[in-house]
């Protein structure tokens, strides 16, 4: 995919694909945040989008990087891989560019490469506060729950189960594309 001008008003602001030259500018963003996110992390990310089994989405602001997101063809949630459904994964905008509709533009651009082959698309969202933004971002943009409950490393949270609420406990959603 080329560098492209997403639908709305964030001026300045292209999408394109992951470069392997990205791998380190990502990592050091995150890195100047406090995040743990590893110049070897967007190096596989690279390899696997060679390799067709994923597709990474980059924001740039003025050429400045802001965002990503991941589309994940085979998705480790169960239930998304049985049915084939596509996983939208590890959205991230960069806290300076937050609130300003960047997010949303990697979610099209990733909702728009899903309905290239087909008509749902999954996700996944913490359940801490930190994911809060997102929670309600997915239900605005119409994903709703897909009706089997919480899950703990992709393993579904059986009733009076104690679990220690992590970034591996996560609601699952998923939205039809042909009715957005």
């Amino acid at each position: 995919m080329t560098a492209s001008k997403p639908r709305g008003s964030v001026p300045g602001l292209t999408i394109r694909n992951l470069r392997i030259e990205d791998a380190e500018v990502i990592s050091s963003a995150f890195y100047e945040l406090g995040w743990d996110k590893p110049v070897t992390q967007y190096e596989k990310y690279f390899r696997r989008q060679e390799s067709g089994d994923i597709v990474v989405f980059v924001a740039e602001v003025d050429s400045a990087f802001t965002g990503y997101v991941t589309v994940v063809w085979h998705s480790g949630y169960s239930s998304f891989a049985e049915k084939g459904i596509p996983e939208i994964s590890d959205l991230n905008v960069l806290s300076a560019f937050r609130r300003r509709g960047i997010a949303s533009a990697l979610m099209d651009s990733a909702e728009a490469k899903i309905a290239e082959r087909g008509s749902v698309a999954g996700i996944g969202v913490g359940m801490t506060p930190d994911y809060g933004a997102a929670q309600k971002m997915y239900v605005l943009r119409g994903y709703v729950p897909d009706g089997r409950g919480l899950t703990q490393n992709f393993d579904p949270v059986r009733y009076k189960q104690p679990i220690v609420v992590d970034g591996s406990t996560v609601l699952w959603f998923t939205k039809d594309l042909k009715r957005a």
